[in-house]
C-alpha cells in the first residue's frame, strides 16, 4: 500500500486484487464479512431491513484497477427486528480513522477493539470509567482445523454456510441499496 502521509492522509488502495471491484466483491466484502460475522454473534434477532451507501471514484483513477476499483468507502446500517442495529463503515478516504476497528455501543457501556487490546468505556456513578483490556489469544487457525477435520474426519463444520448466508446477505443488500438509493427488506433473517 502506499505511504498516507503522502496522500495528504488518505491510505489508496494497493495494486493488488483486494483494489479490484469485481475480483474481492468490493470495499464490504472484505473486510466487512468478517466484521459482521463478529457483530452477529452478539445479536440474536432477524435482519429485516439494509441500508447502504458508498462512495466512488477518488481512487480509482490512481490505480492499476481504474473503473473497476473498490469503493473509496462503504457504509451499511443493518435494522434488527428486535430494534437493534448495526453500522459497519470502512473507508480509505477518513483521514481522521477510527479508534480501534469494532465499536460495540449498549446501554451500560462501549466496547472498542483493536488490534491488541479492548477499551470499555462506562458511566458510574456520574463519572466516566476506561478499562484497558487484553484481547484473548488469535484462535483463527482453529477454524482451518475445524475445516480439515470437516474433510478428513467428517466433523461438523463450526462455520456453516447457513450461518455465513447471512452476513454475506447484508453486504449484497448494502450494494444493492447504495446502487439504487433506498434501504432493502431482507430476505434471510
Amino acid at each position: 500500500m502506499d505511504d498516507p502521509s503522502l496522500n495528504g492522509g488518505y491510505s489508496q488502495p494497493g495494486n493488488w486484487w483486494r483494489s479490484s471491484n469485481t475480483i474481492s466483491g468490493g470495499i464490504l466484502y472484505d473486510w466487512g464479512v468478517h466484521l459482521l460475522e463478529y457483530s452477529m454473534q452478539l445479536i440474536d434477532s432477524p435482519v429485516t431491513e439494509v441500508s447502504g451507501f458508498a462512495h466512488r471514484g477518488f481512487w480509482a483513477p490512481k490505480t492499476t484497477w481504474k473503473t473497476d476499483t473498490i469503493d473509496d468507502e462503504g457504509f451499511a446500517t443493518v435494522r434488527f427486528k428486535s430494534g437493534q442495529w448495526l453500522t459497519l463503515s470502512i473507508t480509505q478516504i477518513d483521514s481522521k480513522g477510527k479508534d480501534g476497528w469494532l465499536e460495540i455501543t449498549g446501554t451500560r457501556g462501549t466496547l472498542v477493539l483493536d488490534e491488541r487490546h479492548s477499551t470499555l468505556y462506562q458511566h458510574q456513578h456520574g463519572k466516566q470509567i476506561t478499562t484497558r483490556l487484553p484481547n484473548p489469544a488469535d484462535e483463527g487457525f482453529r477454524y482451518y482445523e475445524n475445516v480439515r477435520d470437516h474433510l478428513v474426519k467428517g466433523r461438523p463444520l463450526v462455520i456453516t454456510a447457513e450461518w455465513s448466508r447471512r452476513p454475506i446477505h447484508i453486504i449484497d443488500l448494502a450494494a444493492q441499496s447504495a446502487r439504487n438509493g433506498r434501504a432493502l427488506a431482507a430476505k434471510y433473517g
